[in-house]
């Protein structure tokens, strides 16, 4: 076998591995080792006396990706990241956040509905977890839901698509482990994502009102709410605001000098002010116990991961894979955005299977320079490319639309994390019912791809400014 057979086959492995229900961290490294075990081998003829030797060599080669891959700053982001969403949570931010906006909000048809998915944007904002998003807000805005009469289907699915808007909403954690999948400026990416998770909270909230619109029994809109109080539950959501608006000025310095710091050393500052109102707040010492805790939990699941697949991936780079599927996809004699847009279709069935950070961390090396190539290059100009845009755009433009589709795969049965989280902190809602709850935001959801394909400058736009 040659290494683009071997390629092949080990990647059937690891696909029928996952299917078959091993976790993508564990199912990757394993593939990985043994793909270079064959790599390797199949140097010396398969020859067994030097199968010791190709063991050997694939084992040393495994155990060197985990520390010189994971050892990097672009990382340390990712911890910090989570930490400022659990800490905003224990420090009453997330309540008072989900107040202003039910009192703003509340009056349009499926208004508390509404209300939480914008409530959920501003959390986003300071979290970036989708998982720990759909848990807080299942605390906080289902009850109040069902208080007043919504179906409980119906406010389980608007808690968990909004939670999804954390992975694109900076700062996001999975826009923080594609930039360093594709070797791309985190900070851009990260300055990418707040237009188009802003589009598509909007496009949520418009499907919503038309939901309730059409079926009046789905959500009633509250009304009563003077003016005064509007006002008076601003101050108290100003915090995360502030925050956001720190760790921007930080990282990209609109005042046209050179950054103040890194997107790592924001990620760090947000935490200690978070941490500080937290303390202000009267945090206790169990509550911090519990934020450290969730965010270690997470952090370990998400370098898991990371160690298991990049493993896989220093394989693929033997086998030469991401090469050979790049010189096939440039070969088609359909158009590039056709290409694209099966590409984008096959996330959406693939991430039926497995969860969106695994997914992407898998199909990336092999995907991204598909695509890249597709476009003319990672160094062809924006009048030679077939999309319109740079390289260094088009890696940015992908990135948002794959992280877009790694939000579908957090509610697509019959993994959809968001929907197992949000059943698991209500003990009266099964994972059937959030399901069922969420299927009319996949409507929403390709909407907003079919938008951000149509005007990529929706996200181009703020990074050409940075």
């Amino acid at each position: 076998m040659d290494p683009i057979e071997i390629g092949l086959w080990v990647t059937g492995g690891l696909l029928v591995m996952v299917l078959m229900g091993m976790r993508v961290a564990f199912a990757a490294a394993l593939a990985g080792l043994v793909g270079l075990l064959l790599i390797f081998w199949s140097r010396r003829g398969f020859d067994p006396e030097h199968f010791g030797w190709a063991i050997t060599v694939a084992a040393k080669t495994a155990g060197q990706v985990p520390h010189s891959k994971v050892a990097s700053q672009s990382l340390s982001l990712i911890p910090t990241f989570i930490l400022i969403g659990y800490l905003a949570y224990y420090a009453g931010l997330t309540k008072a956040l989900f107040e202003a906006a039910k009192r703003w909000l509340a009056w349009l048809p499926g208004g508390l509905a509404v209300s939480t998915v914008f409530a959920t944007a501003g959390f986003a904002a300071v979290s970036g977890a989708s998982v720990a998003t759909a848990a807080v807000f299942a605390r906080i805005a289902i009850p109040e839901m069902l208080k007043i009469g919504y179906d409980k289907r119906f406010a389980a699915g608007v808690v968990a698509a909004g939670g999804t808007l954390a992975s694109l909403i900076p700062p996001s954690a999975i826009l923080v482990i594609y930039a360093i999948i594709v070797e791309q400026d985190v900070g851009k990416l990260l300055l990418a994502g707040f237009i188009p998770g802003a589009f598509s909270a909007l496009v949520y909230g418009s499907l919503i009102v038309g939901i309730a619109m059409i079926f009046k029994n789905v959500g009633p809109p509250v009304t009563g709410f003077t003016w005064g109080q509007r006002f008076a539950a601003l101050p108290p959501a100003l915090p995360i605001l502030a925050v956001v608006v720190i760790i921007i000025f930080f990282v990209y310095n609109p005042f046209g000098e050179k950054s103040w710091g890194t997107p790592t050393e924001g990620g760090a500052i947000g935490a200690f002010i978070v941490f500080c109102m937290a303390l202000y707040k009267g945090m206790r010492w169990s509550q911090l116990k519990a934020a450290l805790l969730e965010t270690a939990k997470l952090t370990v699941m998400i370098f898991t991961i990371i160690w298991g697949v990049l493993i896989y991936v220093r394989f693929l780079g033997f086998a030469d894979l991401p090469g050979a599927f790049s010189d096939w996809i440039t070969s088609l004699s359909m158009s590039p955005m056709l290409i694209l847009i099966m590409i984008l279709l096959a996330y959406a069935v693939l991430g039926m299977f497995m969860d969106a950070i695994g997914m992407l961390l898998l199909t990336l090396p092999v995907v991204y320079p598909a695509v890249m190539a597709l476009n003319g290059g990672e160094t062809v100009s924006a009048a030679d490319s077939a999309f319109g845009m740079s390289g260094t755009m088009c890696a940015i433009w992908f990135g948002i639309l794959v992280v877009k589709m790694a939000e579908f795969c957090l509610i697509t049965p019959p993994i959809g994390l968001n929907c197992f989280v949000v059943a698991g902190v209500r003990d009266d809602l099964s994972v059937q019912d959030v399901f069922k709850g969420v299927m009319p935001f996949f409507v929403a959801d390709a909407f907003t791809i079919a938008g951000l394909i149509a005007f990529p400058q929706i996200v181009l736009w703020l990074p050409s400014l940075a």
